[in-house]
């Protein structure tokens, strides 16, 4: 075998265990077939008395009637999610929807990037389109509001910031730079992830160390900064699509077949109904499968006229998935950025989570072709602080 192909399987492994660790720690650890230390036994065995024939029985019977009703459950689980499978297909034909109600994009958060783009750029022009957006102006004036953004009065006290106007003044254009592509995302992401509690703060974590990694390699390929990081925020809005796409068939899916088998009186399938929950290996291969090209179509459909990002986007989708040539040597350097920023954001998930061993690191960034230089560069970088600078 040799080193490409190795490490092309090596890094498709760690692919999947990166979206793993998205939907619960619990999970990837499953997946890789960690033991719990605690779950195992390792003194000797208690001595327990003999049990009666009449015990051994009753005890055979509960176990067969364990295992039909997993069985069971097994069944009903897998034809509903054949039935919301056929669903996502269905509504995922129709992007405007996922753009519009799904995920809610707003036609004036695409303007207000593109604005922020250029060197004409002003708060003059971006002020009339954040007062259409409600959510951004109160995350802006909230912002500068926090006590280490605050600014005092020449006697002393504080200036209390009450409208997004003054926001957008105080914070300035190289801030607001990297802050509107981060409230853009964070506003976009489901209000719950509820049964997988945490994929919602993942998501938000990777889309800053992505972008953050992104805007600090860009000056290594002669790309603007301003860029990378606003590309790195946007790359993941097709899991985030996903996420609130299954989510929301699930719990409307699974509504109709308990209301069916309910009225039906099919107890059994009633009872194995109501104790199913959204499924994570399930949601894990729809964001491994499809949220790059999710992210594509949704990020083409915002139809920047100064954001370079459609053919770079069309890159990133086709190479997402890990393959045995590499070829990103031959991609625009945007998105050799992008895939490089986003890889070690990844690579640092794995790592944080202790899900990464040495040998495995060493031939994913290897794979992903992060020079040493790059790697010492973001080692040293702050990856979840925008770090903004007020005057």
């Amino acid at each position: 075998m040799t080193d490409d192909i190795r490490q092309s399987r090596i890094a498709q492994a760690l692919a999947e265990r990166a979206h793993d660790v998205l939907i619960s720690h619990n999970f990837a650890q499953q997946q890789i077939g960690y033991i719990h230390t605690f779950d195992m036994n390792f003194g000797e065995r208690i001595p327990q008395r003999t049990m009666l024939e009449v015990e051994l029985a009753a005890s055979a019977k509960r176990q067969e009637r364990s295992t039909s009703h997993h069985k069971y459950i097994a069944k009903a689980s897998t034809h509903l999610h054949q039935v919301i499978e056929a669903a996502i297909n269905t509504q995922l034909e129709d992007l405007d929807t996922i753009y519009h109600e799904v995920v809610g994009i707003q036609e004036a958060v695409p303007t207000v990037l593109d604005i922020l783009a250029v060197k004409s750029a002003s708060v003059g022009r971006l002020e009339p389109l954040v007062n259409d957006l409600s959510w951004l102006g109160r995350d802006l004036v909230s912002l500068v509001n926090l006590p280490q953004y605050r600014k005092k009065s020449a006697k002393g006290t504080t200036v209390k910031v009450d409208t997004p106007a003054l926001a957008l003044r105080y914070l300035g254009l190289e801030n607001l730079q990297m802050v509107i592509p981060t409230f853009a995302m964070r506003h976009w992401m489901p209000h719950s992830t509820e049964p997988f509690p945490l994929l919602k703060r993942k998501l938000r974590d990777m889309s800053m160390a992505t972008a953050i990694a992104a805007k600090t390699l860009a000056p290594l390929y002669d790309v603007k900064a301003q860029h990378a990081f606003t590309l790195g925020m946007l790359l993941d809005v097709g899991k985030i699509a996903l996420t609130r796409l299954y989510l929301r068939t699930f719990e409307r899916v699974w509504q109709g077949k308990v209301k069916i088998a309910r009225d039906k009186k099919q107890k059994d399938l009633h009872t194995a109904l109501v104790g199913l929950e959204p499924d994570p290996l399930f949601l894990r291969n729809l964001l491994l499968e499809h949220s790059a090209t999710v992210s594509q179509y949704l990020i083409e459909r915002m139809e920047f006229r100064y954001l370079p990002f459609n053919a770079v986007m069309e890159e990133f989708a086709q190479s997402y998935l890990p393959k045995a040539h590499n070829h990103a040597a031959e991609q625009l350097p945007l998105t050799q950025v992008v895939r490089k920023a986003y890889c070690y954001a990844q690579y640092q998930v794995l790592k944080d989570t202790h899900l990464l061993e040495a040998d495995e690191a060493k031939d994913w960034l290897a794979y992903n072709q992060l020079t040493v230089e790059e790697q010492d560069l973001l080692s040293k970088t702050a990856l979840q602080s925008l770090q903004l600078t007020i005057l």
